[in-house]
């Protein structure tokens, strides 16, 4: 990405922050996993936006005074004694050329830089990430706004991840490739595992060909733990074990993405284990795809996103009573229970809130409709990442097949 999707990205945050005012945004660090072990590092979806930095312990500090705005990043003292053990960390140098910030302090340095810019430039508000789900969580963001407030009471303590959130509701042309490229490896890796499935297989043998292939393409995280759930598992919306054992008529659903950059794809395609769909099977999906069909057909800027899910609902109202499979409406809640879309883009639950408001040009999204129908052992469910276009959208993962006979002849290796 280049430094000016940051600097253009803080110009903006400038320009909806009050004047005297600074906002700090904390990168992050590594919990403790067990010991002296760590969790891989992650950064703070909202840092990054606004840096670039993909590293641990760096703050972003942006003030502005009776108009003048003024940027620092706040890096690591270089260590050489524990760059032989972790490697180094991000040079000067090295965090102006990603974040173009030109101003570049040491970590260690910032809380007298912080006291002084607060009691010399006489702030009235500091923005903070004060994103949290759960009260009993202390976020390194809550606690500096309680050092803050102890300090300096006459401060007020304002949140900025609903500001920088409406931002990333609506993606720019270098994020979308970002996505596009996130996609483009996950489909590398779900033809992976329909070329070597086979019943009889673990779910995770299967799981494993697209894990294989993720870390073939330069890939260092996914988007989230994998599912690769055949037979009743799959009607677990969030089962995630992987140890079941394929049966010859099972399908397997697999809900699975590549992140690349930060950036995620989110895919679920399923398919039969042994190549071929029964007919129940069959009927099964194409009522699904039908449904996905239906709802994408329906995106397009100004209709509430909220409505995508009663498009789908309307139509399960009239397919599943065709096939018997309800009486009334309010039976739909027993084979599908989830909403159809979620944001996506740098968290695979992007950042705001979901189902709200109306769509708008540049929004990125999930299609997901499914149905679960434990009784037979069936969980089907057909995800793609869409782009809110000027009048329209466009399915980004459009070329990952999913019609059931492309399936089929793909498995069978008549498709490429």
């Amino acid at each position: 990405m280049d430094s000016n999707f940051y600097v253009n990205n803080r110009n903006k945050l400038f320009s909806e922050i009050e004047d005297n005012s600074a906002v700090i945004l904390l990168g992050g660090t590594a919990p403790v996993k067990s010991g002296d072990e760590f969790y891989p590092f992650t950064p703070s979806r909202n840092f990054y936006y606004m840096t670039g930095i993909d590293e641990e312990n760096i703050i972003l500090l942006m003030c502005k005074k009776d108009g003048i705005t003024t940027t620092t990043l706040f890096i690591e003292r270089p260590d050489p004694v524990a760059a032989k053990w972790t490697g180094e960390t991000v040079s000067a140098e090295e965090a102006e050329k990603i974040s173009g910030i030109e101003d570049i302090n040491y970590r260690d340095d910032f809380e007298n830089t912080l006291s002084s810019v607060i009691f010399n430039k006489r702030l009235k508000n500091i923005y903070l990430d004060l994103e949290n789900r759960n009260i009993s969580r202390r976020t390194q963001a809550i606690t500096l706004s309680e050092q803050i407030k102890s300090g300096y009471p006459y401060v007020n303590i304002l949140n900025v991840y609903d500001i920088i959130a409406e931002f990333r509701k609506i993606k720019q042309p270098c994020e979308i490739a970002e996505i596009e490229k996130a996609i483009e490896i996950t489909q590398k890796g779900i033809y992976s595992m329909m070329k070597n499935a086979k019943a009889g297989m673990a779910e995770y043998e299967i799981e494993a060909y697209f894990d294989f292939e993720l870390k073939k393409n330069g890939v260092k995280d996914f988007a989230f733990k994998t599912i690769a759930a055949s037979g009743k598992n799959a009607t677990v919306l969030h089962y995630s074990s992987n140890d079941g054992i394929t049966g010859e008529n099972d399908l397997i659903l697999c809900d699975l993405g590549a992140q690349w950059h930060y950036y995620n794809g989110d895919i679920t395609r399923t398919f039969p284990v042994n190549g071929k769909f029964t007919p129940e099977q069959k009927k099964i999906y194409n009522i699904v795809l039908e449904g996905q069909k239906k709802v994408i057909s329906s995106i397009r800027p100004g209709i509430e996103f909220s409505s995508l899910n009663n498009i789908l609902i309307d139509y399960y109202d009239k397919a599943l009573r065709e096939i018997g499979l309800i009486k009334d409406k309010s039976d739909i809640k027993k084979y599908y229970y989830h909403g159809v879309s979620h944001s996506l883009g740098l968290e695979t639950h992007d950042a705001g809130r979901h189902n709200e408001g109306l769509l708008e040009k540049g929004m990125v999204f999930t299609v997901e409709p499914g149905l679960y129908i434990e009784e037979k052992g069936i969980g089907i469910r057909i995800e793609d990442n869409v782009l809110v276009t000027d009048d329209g959208c466009r399915v980004l993962s459009s070329g990952i097949i999913k019609e059931a006979e492309d399936i089929e002849g793909f498995m069978a290796g008549k498709l490429v």
